[in-house]
């Protein structure tokens, strides 16, 4: 399918063709959260940590005589009843993560930016080299979109540069390398533009696998 491509005025400079195999395939929600949900488990921490009975700091000596105090009888102060005692059953340190196979990775990145171009949340843009790295510039180009947040996905190009100093300090947008492209980010934020050079790079990446519709 062909698509238009704008320049940062909003306005139209040529067109571009995207297949139709990445772009306009069947989209399968409960892969994208999936995908999401592989996305935070990977980046969970995991250093959680209590102390059990053999690693909270303390003696091994009855905190009192078997008989005779009234109390329960007791044979260590490191019990969890006890204050400064363990941790019954807390947590460990442990690895979040799961494993999701190539192909559903894959095609979770297809039906990520296949459900963003069926809503019409997709901007090809020409090309992202501005002259300065002024904030208020940029903002005041970027008016000509209409959104409430947006991703901005861009070739390694030094062109770029000023670009993403630039929109460093604008909330709600952010700039991702096509090498970085991920379902999370797609889905985050509104609309994507992405950057002409990147669209054979992402095509090339993802095209291993032919899905059929």
């Amino acid at each position: 399918m062909k698509k238009e491509v704008v320049n940062l005025s909003n306005k139209q400079v040529s067109e571009i063709e995207i297949p139709d195999s990445i772009f306009g395939i069947k989209v399968f929600p409960d892969l994208i959260h999936q995908y999401i949900r592989y996305q935070n488990a990977k980046s969970r921490q995991g250093s959680h940590k209590t102390k059990t009975r053999s690693e909270v700091n303390g003696r091994a000596k009855k905190p009192f005589s078997q008989k005779g105090t009234g109390n329960a009888r007791q044979g260590s102060s490191k019990p969890p009843n006890f204050r400064g005692g363990a941790t019954s059953m807390g947590p460990q340190n442990r690895d979040h993560s799961f494993s999701l196979n190539k192909k559903e990775k894959n095609l979770a990145l297809k039906c990520a930016l296949s459900s963003k171009a069926l809503n019409k949340q997709i901007i090809f843009i020409d090309s992202l080299e501005i002259k300065t790295h002024k904030t208020k510039n940029l903002f005041k180009d970027l008016k000509n979109f209409d959104f409430n947040s947006a991703l901005f996905i861009h070739d390694d190009d030094e062109k770029n540069k000023n670009f993403i100093l630039a929109s460093s300090n604008i909330p709600k947008l952010a700039m991702l390398s096509d090498k970085g492209l991920n379902v999370r980010d797609l889905m985050t934020f509104e609309k994507i533009f992405i950057h002409a050079n990147s669209v054979e790079k992402i095509t090339k990446r993802l095209s291993w696998i032919k899905i059929q519709n």
